[in-house]
């Protein structure tokens, strides 16, 4: 899984998205809180499939990217979950929501296209994919060990989202996947922006560990991270 592979060291320079709108609302901190205004946010509607709009044919990696994406968009909300109870941010608590609104959209690829939802009848904190599973493991470890490595291991967790994403939308012309996995992205950024700002406040510098510095800085400074349209 790319996810994976680049846990070993990878450097990617993301390329942006900035075409995409009407994604998730802002993102407005307080020194010991994130509210989330897209965590209450509905899912958008894909198109329907009429006889001028025919039912795609999905490609093996498009089918596997949407599986994949459905269990790390739980990872990341069960993580949330998990460090919610640890902790006394609110942070954790409201992002998880909104990962959750990740995971409803991705379900409607899921739905749509006919394919086995992979987390179905799983508990928080099962996954299918084994190197999920370990991931999942791994990083709950880590953000039990204080605040401010919880607060890392969001940043990080949004780094990974944010690379997953744009690999498979650079492999994908499918409008319904797009869409999707635009949406995600530009929450992604966001929550990774949110992330930041925190440790910030605790007067800690986050040092991305999976993106490029440079697509890192570019993100932060990006008006989607920073809650614009």
């Amino acid at each position: 899984m790319k996810t994976i592979g680049m846990l070993a060291g990878m450097t990617a320079l993301v390329a942006l998205p900035m075409l995409l709108a009407g994604c998730a609302g802002a993102d407005t901190e307080t020194p010991d809180t994130v509210q989330e205004e897209g965590a209450t946010a509905e899912t958008h509607a894909l198109a329907p499939v009429t006889d001028e709009n025919p039912l795609a044919q999905l490609t093996e990696t498009e089918i596997e990217g949407i599986l994949f994406m459905r269990e790390e968009e739980k990872l990341a909300r069960d993580v949330y979950l998990q460090l919610a109870d640890m902790w006394s941010t609110n942070t954790f608590a409201n992002i998880s929501q909104s990962e959750q609104t990740h995971m409803d959209e991705v379900l409607l690829l899921i739905d749509k296209y006919g394919l086995t939802d992979p987390v179905e009848g799983n508990e928080n904190g099962v996954f299918e994919d084994a190197k999920l599973q370990q991931l999942y493991d791994d990083l709950v470890a880590q953000g039990s060990v204080s605040e401010i490595e919880a607060l890392k291991v969001g940043a990080a967790i949004e780094e990974i989202d944010i690379f997953d994403l744009e690999e498979y939308l650079a492999q994908t012309d499918n409008a319904d996947i797009q869409q999707v996995y635009g949406d995600l992205l530009t929450g992604s950024m966001k929550h990774l922006s949110s992330f930041t700002s925190v440790l910030e406040k605790r007067g800690v510098t986050y040092e991305p560990q999976y993106l490029d510095s440079a697509a890192y800085e570019t993100i932060l400074s990006s008006e989607f991270a920073r809650g614009g349209k």
